[in-house]
């Protein structure tokens, strides 16, 4: 029996998923969810094979909700998203639905999720799609984050500076910071370039916070902050910083 979710803040959208989903009696749906926070909770709590994903929906979008899952299950997306995010689906989604989708085409889909679950799932594809997905403009205007058993939605303006953290990244705000598990490497390649400089192998700094540039040590800055805050600059994060800012 595979056990699967449905998350779509629609609910025609969902009950067509319902409807067409008669014709597959192998599968058993847990739950039905309006939100990605629903969402979220949904798959923590119930662990399914499969999810039917809608990507825009209120609060959180559906990239944003698989962000924060440790081992995200197998995707379908029922959407109908624009063509950048289609290109990411096309690489790297187990499958899409582009709405209205018909009863074959589903069918179609559940072909495929049940050949990608017998490989072993697609944590793999999971996680390369939300890289190609990050490329995309709406994605990267914010940041959500875990806080212990909350959402947290950064803006990305409010954002003083990024810190290495192991496997994860502290970012600061004026609330303090927030972990996330992602790499440096992600997030500057997500952030604004114009906004965000990788000024150090372990820091990323707002250049809209910074106040002043010191000299520190041999061939070594520090950005001060509006907030006090200290951001070091290596030789090589003091040159990208100068051509961003045009010195």
């Amino acid at each position: 029996m595979m056990k699967i979710i449905i998350i779509d803040d629609e609910p025609l959208a969902r009950g067509i998923v319902k409807e067409y989903l008669q014709m597959h009696p192998h599968i058993d749906v847990l739950q039905e969810c309006g939100d990605g926070f629903e969402g979220l909770k949904a798959i923590q709590q119930w662990q399914p094979d499969l999810v039917f994903l809608d990507i825009q929906m209120p609060k959180i979008n559906g990239f944003e909700m698989l962000e924060l899952i440790d081992q995200p299950p197998c995707i379908v997306f029922t959407t109908a998203f624009d063509e950048y995010a289609i290109k990411a689906f096309e690489a790297h989604a187990v499958d899409y639905l582009l709405k209205p989708f018909s009863q074959e085409r589903f069918d179609k889909a559940i072909r495929k999720c049940n050949d990608q679950l017998q490989k072993g799932g697609s944590d793999y594809n999971t996680q390369a799609l939300l890289n190609a997905a990050a490329q995309i403009p709406q994605q990267s205007q914010r940041v959500v984050v875990k806080s212990g058993n909350k959402i947290k939605i950064i803006p990305t303006h409010e954002i003083w500076y990024i810190e290495a953290a192991d496997d994860f990244v502290k970012i600061f705000t004026a609330e303090g910071y927030f972990l996330k598990n992602k790499t440096m490497g992600h997030l500057e390649q997500v952030l604004d370039p114009h906004h965000f400089v990788r000024c150090h192998r372990s820091y990323i700094v707002n250049i809209q916070q910074i106040t002043r540039i010191d000299p520190y040590e041999k061939d070594h800055h520090i950005a001060i902050l509006r907030s006090g805050s200290q951001v070091p600059l290596s030789k090589n994060g003091y040159g990208k910083m100068k051509g961003v800012l045009g010195l």
